[in-house]
């Protein structure tokens, strides 16, 4: 059976090869990920997802995609392409609880699919100016959707994760196995 992954995130490969999957081919799907006016969080996460897995539809193998989402009430964080992005949102998430949004869609041969839309909460501590400096000087913070990378330096700053910490990082594993395993893909 073949899998293709459709996302270039090395973060997703490297959490897929944590639970012993590696995908056959990966695609990079060329999409806009601009949000709408009206898209909040989960929306905006479930529209990206399911362009991502179309991109690799028809091709007879299993197709899994993701898109991970940061919000903050209604409000779509951005991934940070700039140090000013970053420190806009490290402001914003300062002290607060904020949303992490992943929508999985896995397609299989046959025209089968599912789908699951997961979200943890995340708290950061207050941060004071010399803290976000200090984590925009280490640069781990570019094209992180809302600005940080939990599983890095901004480990420091986090108050607790209720819910998939995996989530959190890019692509929560316990419901991207189930969905596999649902839709007949061997994993152990």
């Amino acid at each position: 059976m073949t899998l293709v992954l459709a996302s270039a995130s090395a973060r997703r490969l490297a959490l897929l090869a944590q639970i012993g999957i590696t995908p056959d081919r990966v695609l990079a799907p060329d999409i806009d990920e601009t949000p709408h006016p009206r898209d909040i969080p989960r929306l905006l996460a479930q529209r990206l997802a399911h362009a991502k897995a179309a991109a690799g539809a028809g091709s007879g193998a299993f197709v899994l995609a993701a898109d991970t989402v940061v919000g903050c009430g209604r409000r779509i964080l951005p991934k940070a392409e700039t140090a000013d992005q970053a420190r806009t949102c490290l402001a914003l998430l300062s002290g607060r609880r904020h949303r992490v949004v992943t929508c999985v869609v896995l397609l299989a041969p046959g025209g089968r699919r599912g789908e699951r839309v997961v979200e943890s909460v995340v708290a950061f501590a207050r941060l004071t100016a010399p803290q976000i400096d200090a984590y925009l000087a280490s640069g781990e913070w570019r094209g992180k959707a809302g600005g940080y990378a939990i599983q890095g330096l901004a480990a420091a700053h986090i108050r607790f994760v209720s819910g998939s910490y995996s989530n959190v990082v890019g692509l929560p594993l316990f419901e991207t196995a189930q969905l596999l395993r649902g839709l007949g893909y061997p994993i152990a």
